[in-house]
């Protein structure tokens, strides 16, 4: 327990307290009684007094100052030893000697149980040696049982308290690093939601935002009710994609069929539908598909490829000007690679607006996979380049 700061009224702890008084109460009534340790003294009885009212008050500084305490009780045990003797005084000083392990510094509480192991050890040899009878072997016990015990057993304690402590210290790191790591995955899977939206949905909504701005500037019946029909198309399959992001949301029973995850195999239909939506824009889409056949990709390399290609065409109908979109797909060298080349120039007619969130996002889908990922502009066309592992250990990895 560290000492109190300055200006602070000094208050013992209240078991000290008792402590101090039961024992200075016990000692006195031994000595009221002649209940006395030692037949042989030179100083008159009243002088057992002194230690034992010396050693007493330092119960109420047990806490506070341990080493203080220590070298009183050492003295005064000491003195007792020529007077006739108050075993309250002892056990007193045993106390003491207790409290200096358990309350001291820490190299205090290193050192005591071996100095006090080494004086018995001391004592012992010595009377054994000087008087040569059983009851000298007995000096060295009660010398063990005085200092060595208590300081033991203080020791003994002390570990066990640290123990404890470094315990708790090490549940509370671990229950932060938990709480770390469960807010870091929230995090991550709110990305992963937000990419997943974006990527279902933008390529529906950006279709409808050029059309209804299409239909709205074009004041004819024929372009009105195309734009109409492809918004209907649009806002039909933008429906379909929201629901299959909340059954992905919802914890599906044991019943319900899994949904399917999009791969390469529906760019077909991807492209398909960009051509319908990028007509009216004088926009064409191919794909080059150069990849050996049979070789399957891993599942998540599938899924953020076609992702990829799907914000990329959806970019393309935001930005690109009239001529021909080209999704190309290589595979080599344990790489996927994903390029989508868009004329590049200044658009005539109606544009969507754009926040850059879907090159973000492609940026992401190829980090978290360890790929590379750039987009920019290469002479007249924007190019988006994607290089993804297509081994299932390096994805694992």
């Amino acid at each position: 327990m560290p000492a109190p700061a300055p200006g602070r009224i000094f208050r013992p702890h209240r078991d000290d307290v008792l402590l101090a008084v039961v024992s200075l109460l016990a000692g006195l009534l031994l000595w009221s009684l002649g209940i006395y340790m030692n037949d042989r003294h030179l100083l008159p009885a009243w002088a057992a007094l002194v230690p034992l009212l010396a050693l007493g008050p330092m119960e109420l500084l047990r806490r506070t100052a341990p080493h203080t305490t220590l070298a009183v009780g050492t003295v005064g045990v000491i003195a007792d030893q020529f007077t006739v003797g108050n075993l309250a005084t002892v056990v007193i000083f045993t106390d003491l000697m207790y409290a200096a392990v358990v309350y001291g510094k820490p190299a205090m509480a290193r050192r005591l149980p071996v100095t006090t192991g080494l004086i018995t050890i001391a004592v012992t040899v010595t009377f054994v040696a000087w008087l040569r009878t059983p009851q000298s072997l007995m000096i060295g016990v009660l010398t063990g049982i005085v200092c060595f015990g208590p300081a033991l057993t203080g020791a003994t304690l002390r570990n066990h308290r640290e123990a404890a402590e470094a315990a708790r210290l090490r549940a509370e790191q671990t229950a932060l690093l938990a709480e770390m790591d469960r807010s870091q995955a929230v995090a991550a899977e709110r990305a992963r939601m937000a990419r997943e939206l974006h990527d279902m949905v933008a390529n529906h909504l950006s279709a409808i935002a050029i059309h209804s701005t299409a239909a709205l500037s074009i004041d004819s019946p024929a372009t009105s009710r195309e734009a109409l029909g492809v918004i209907r198309e649009n806002s039909v399959q933008g429906l379909a994609e929201m629901r299959r992001l909340i059954g992905l949301l919802r914890d599906a029973g044991a019943e319900q069929e899994a949904v399917a995850t999009p791969s390469l195999d529906g760019l077909d239909a991807l492209l398909g539908q960009a051509r319908v939506n990028g007509a009216a824009s004088g926009l064409d889409f191919v794909l080059l598909d150069e990849r050996p056949p049979g070789e399957p990709l891993p599942a998540p390399v599938e899924l953020a490829a076609y992702r990829i290609v799907q914000e990329s065409l959806t970019n393309a109908l935001k930005h690109a000007v009239p001529g021909t979109v080209r999704v190309c797909l290589a595979r080599a060298d344990g790489l996927l690679t994903v390029r989508v080349d868009s004329p590049y120039g200044d658009r005539p007619g109606p544009r969507a607006p754009g926040s850059g969130a879907g090159l973000v996002g492609m940026q992401e889908r190829t980090e978290l996979l360890g790929g590379e990922f750039s987009a920019g502009r290469a002479g007249s066309v924007w190019q988006v380049r994607a290089q993804l592992p297509a081994e299932e250990r390096a994805v694992a990895g």
